[in-house]
Order: structure tokens, then C-alpha cells, then sequence
């Protein structure tokens, strides 16, 4: 799937070990990753690179801030959704048994705040299709709202 264009993913993990290892998990933390990561892809979308953000943002909030920053015309929210028992099940870092054993704190769907977005430009259950269909839905739904 080449189709000329220049695009870089922006995944939570990553960005939290880095420009954001500062930042913790509370409200207050989360709203700043999210921040940060906005004027990011903002930097990258005026260099004419398509910016693909993998975050959990938690709040309608959170996203509104983020879509204020990086522009209207270019925010396109994705919504992946499953159950917290699927998130549990797909655990490769054993986050959801830490939270269960109370060794972990401020965890998105548990102990802290999740808001499902209403009205995302696109969802998809990914508890009832594969990784593979996912990739597939999510590039046919963007390749034509690409504006260069």
C-alpha cells in the first residue's frame, strides 16, 4: 500500500517513554500527554506529513483539546472499541492483573475515566474483526480524505 504520501505514527508508548517520561497518569498528566502530542502532529501536518496518533484519550475533553490544536479540517477520530475483558485477555504487559491486584493506579476503564466518544468519524469493534480487517478499514477510510 504505497501510495506516495509520507506518514508517521505516533503511538502512547513511545511518546511516553520520551517527550512525555515526564508525565504520570492522573487527570492532569493525561490532558498534557495528549497536549503534547497534538502540537506534535500539528508540526508534522505543516510539513506535509500525514500523522497517524495511537493514544488512548480518554475524555471528550481530551479529544476537543486535541482537535482544537491540530485543526478541524485535519482531525479524523478512529474510535477502537472492545471490552475491558478483551483488553484483558490482549494484556501483553500485564497492566490489567496489576490493576486487579491494586499495584497500579489512574488505569483508563478501571480506576479512572473513560468517555466513548458519540460521534467518532469512524468505529470499529476489534473484538469482532481482526488486526488485519482493521488496517484495511481504517486506510480505506482515510486514503480519500487525504488533501495535498
Amino acid at each position: 500500500m504505497d501510495e506516495g504520501y509520507i506518514a508517521k505514527c505516533l503511538d502512547g508508548d513511545l511518546l511516553r517513554n520520551s517527550l512525555n517520561k515526564d508525565l504520570g497518569f492522573s487527570e492532569i498528566d493525561r490532558f498534557e500527554n495528549i497536549r503534547r502530542v497534538a502540537e506534535v502532529t500539528k508540526l508534522f501536518l505543516n510539513t506535509g506529513i500525514i500523522c497517524i496518533n495511537a493514544f488512548i484519550s480518554p475524555t471528550a475533553e481530551i479529544r476537543k483539546l486535541a482537535k482544537e490544536i491540530i485543526g478541524i479540517e485535519f482531525f479524523v477520530e478512529i474510535y477502537l472499541s472492545t471490552s475491558i475483558e478483551t483488553c484483558e485477555m490482549r494484556d501483553p504487559k500485564g497492566l490489567y492483573a496489576k490493576v486487579r491486584k491494586g499495584q497500579l493506579k489512574n488505569f483508563t476503564g478501571i480506576d479512572a475515566v473513560f468517555e466513548a466518544p458519540e460521534s467518532p468519524n469512524l468505529l470499529l469493534d476489534t473484538a469482532q474483526i481482526s488486526i488485519e480487517e482493521t488496517i484495511e478499514k481504517i486506510y480505506t477510510f482515510i486514503l480519500p480524505q487525504i488533501q495535498y
